[in-house]
């Protein structure tokens, strides 16, 4: 029976029996006086999550999820730095289930990835959770099992310090930014694994060819000799995707108050499947103090862009009794989460209207804006895509280009699972993000960021480990160093306490958010012992990005959080070992 059936058939189940509950957890309801005031939420010692299916309605239409305790999201969990967890996560669903603690440095064994750090969670079974809780800060929680957690498995985490919090604000409000569709997950993926371009609806025409939009005859006609979409910026899209603040869609309107003059402390999660965002608050700065749970000196934007996976606090002070749209606007501008701050229930503002969607350029692909020009389009592997070899365009000089050359990746497996290697990547850690470039108001980017206390650990790396990032748009597929975990599930191999500079490449036009489990690394991004920590980083389409890591003990998963990215290869095992472990 397909997954569309089945999900058609409980929506009936929900609508005659009533047995599956429609509700939001307190924190994400749709008028919230924010968690700075007592609401109900999962906290304590000892605490029990239950994974099992939930019925929502997103811009009043009922939607199926896999949630926790009845809601998607799932219940907000605070806890304090300094307690000892204990969470028992109860799976009444038909399939193994599991949840992963994001962004928290606990053992391995409780880190939550099947086959990897535990054997998951059975159907109608439980697993107990403990782990000491030795940090503060906004993370988020989800399955990593399958793909529930584009069916609403996840869920925001909030720690508080332990001693005061060098952040001062009067009130908070978390935001959970996601993505959701009506079709079931695995349709979504057999889609891209069929067409890859199946849900971009914003391709390039005739008629604004003729109209002067976009790229020039010139430049079209060498993009398509290389068989490349510069507008394929997003693989899931507003096609099919509604983009949801706290599970609620743009036209339900969730809502935040506020008292004017207050400092608010908005946490942003991004929870998404798919989805990077480029969030802002028309007419409201906001100052950046924390980023994946860590502070950071305070920094004044007016939008930053982040992806899967990654958090961000900010404080704004609005200081007059008007409201204010807060826009989570998708990547490629095909849809936007919507929510407003205001002073009284019932207040909008302005929605702005979605901005013309960027096209990918040649820095991009790995090369210098001006390099397009005397490159040689029949370097490239076109029969290793599934394609005859072009005819190039004329003047085109053909000596130069080298987009499938393997010389400068010797690691990279040559195969149809890499469609390209970046011939020039640079670092571009000080970059505003993909479409961002040109914006008339100042954007967050890595290079921004500075820690607000020394890092723990100063020394120097003792090596370096390189990595590619590889895929093939065309076959849907996606590795590293051009494979996938199934066809290279060796480890990387680490010892305990070791120092290691890890670069990663992003040969592809696409960013990826990277994850190193049970981890924090210091980007490499010139601020000395005073480095931004992440445990996620989006590697910009043709970017570099180094990092610096003191190894954990343990196995810990390393992956794309773009969720079908990881379903379809792009992960590796970080092995990490005490030296007497790792000579034996």
């Amino acid at each position: 029976m397909s997954p569309l059936l089945d999900r058609r058939q409980l929506l009936r189940g929900a609508t005659l029996g009533g047995a599956l509950t429609m509700a939001w957890p307190a924190w994400a309801q749709s008028v919230s006086p924010g968690i700075a005031t007592p609401l109900p939420s999962v906290s304590g010692d000892d605490t029990t999550l239950t994974i099992g299916h939930a019925m929502r309605r997103i811009d009043g239409r009922a939607a199926h999820a896999i949630g926790i305790n009845g809601t998607s999201p799932a219940p907000l969990v605070r806890l304090r730095e300094g307690q000892k967890a204990r969470i028992t996560v109860v799976n009444t669903l038909d399939e193994p289930s599991s949840i992963h603690w994001h962004g928290l440095l606990l053992p391995f064994q409780m880190d939550g990835v099947p086959g990897i750090s535990f054997p998951g969670i059975a159907p109608r079974s439980s697993f107990t959770y403990e782990f000491p809780v030795i940090q503060s800060g906004t993370y988020w929680y989800h399955s990593h099992s399958g793909l529930q957690e584009q069916e609403g498995l996840y869920g925001p985490i909030v720690i508080d310090p332990r001693e005061a919090d060098p952040v001062a604000f009067d009130r908070e409000h978390v935001i959970v930014l996601s993505d959701h569709s009506f079709r079931h997950p695995h349709v979504l993926f057999d889609r891209l694994k069929k067409e890859p371009g199946y849900f971009n609806r914003q391709r390039q025409t005739l008629a604004g060819l003729l109209a002067g939009r976009d790229q020039s005859a010139k430049e079209r006609a060498m993009w398509g000799a290389m068989r490349m979409d510069p507008a394929d910026i997003a693989d899931v899209t507003g096609s099919t995707y509604t983009y949801l603040v706290n599970g609620h869609g743009p036209e339900d309107n969730w809502t935040a108050l506020f008292t004017p003059g207050e400092r608010v402390r908005l946490r942003f999660i991004n929870a998404s499947a798919m989805t990077t965002f480029n969030v802002r608050i028309p007419g409201l700065r906001m100052r950046i103090v924390a980023a994946d749970g860590l502070n950071v000196q305070p920094v004044e934007i007016d939008e930053f862009q982040f992806g899967p996976a990654e958090t961000y606090d900010a404080i704004v002070v609005p200081g007059d009794g008007n409201a204010y749209t807060l826009v989570g606007e998708s990547i490629d501008r095909s849809g936007m989460a919507r929510a407003t701050l205001a002073p009284r229930i019932g207040m909008t503002a302005a929605v702005p209207p979605l901005r013309p969607r960027p096209l990918a350029t040649m820095q991009d692909m790995g090369m210098d804006h001006g390099g397009m020009a005397g490159m040689d389009h029949g370097a490239m592997d076109h029969a290793a895509m599934g394609h005859a070899a072009p005819t190039p365009a004329a003047g085109h000089d053909m000596a130069d280009m080298k987009m499938r050359d393997f010389s400068g990746a010797p690691q990279v497996r040559k195969g149809p699972g890499v469609q390209t290697i970046s011939p020039m990547p640079v670092d571009r850690t000080g970059d505003p993000g993909q479409g961002l470039e040109d914006v008339d108001h100042r954007v967050l980017t890595y290079r921004d960021l500075v820690a607000l206390e020394r890092n723990p650990d100063t020394r120097a790396p003792d090596r370096e480990v390189r990595l590619h990032l590889t895929g093939n748009m065309e076959r849907y597929m996606w590795g590293f160093d051009g494979e996938k975990l199934s066809e290279n599930p060796d480890p990387i191999a680490l010892r305990h306490g070791e120092r290691v500079r890890v670069t990663l490449i992003n040969d592809t036009m696409m960013g990826h958010p990277i994850h190193l489990h049970g981890h924090f690394f210091e980007l490499v991004t010139g601020k000395g012992d005073h480095a931004p920590r992440k445990h996620t980083v989006l590697v910009q389409p043709g970017g570099t990005v180094s990092w610096d890591v003191t190894a954990e003990e343990g196995d810990w998963a390393f992956h794309c959080h773009m969720l079908y990215h990881m379903h379809a290869g792009m992960m590796r095992v970080v092995q990490v070992r005490r030296d007497a472990e790792a000579s034996a």
